[in-house]
């Protein structure tokens, strides 16, 4: 895979992302996201909430909405580990641009 791995920023939070050339995809640590959706300064904290809701999902018999890929990427201790990753297509990501303008 040809990748280039870069962080993304919002709202002061640092998203782990990385960009498959291939396949045109980006993939964003689920992680990350959850402590920017939950507003969670400590990491640690986000991580056990994400892994908490997995598996409560399991033992109901349902699963995340989200197809989540395991990729490396650096963690907070500069290790690589494996991450849950959610994925979107740069076509999917300029399809859903567009339907946003046209609803504006």
């Amino acid at each position: 895979m040809n990748n280039d791995h870069s962080l993304a920023v919002f709202e002061d939070y640092p998203i782990r992302r990385v960009y498959d050339e291939d396949t045109g995809t980006w993939y964003f640590s689920v992680v990350d996201i959850i402590q920017v959706l939950i507003q969670q300064p400590d990491y640690q904290t986000a991580r056990k909430y994400w892994n908490k809701l997995k598996e409560r999902l399991k033992k109901e018999g349902r699963q995340s909405v989200t197809n989540c890929h395991q990729l490396k990427m650096t963690a907070h201790d500069g290790k690589q580990r494996l991450t849950d990753n959610e994925f979107i297509r740069g076509c999917e990501y300029q399809q859903s641009e567009d339907m946003n303008k046209d609803d504006h």
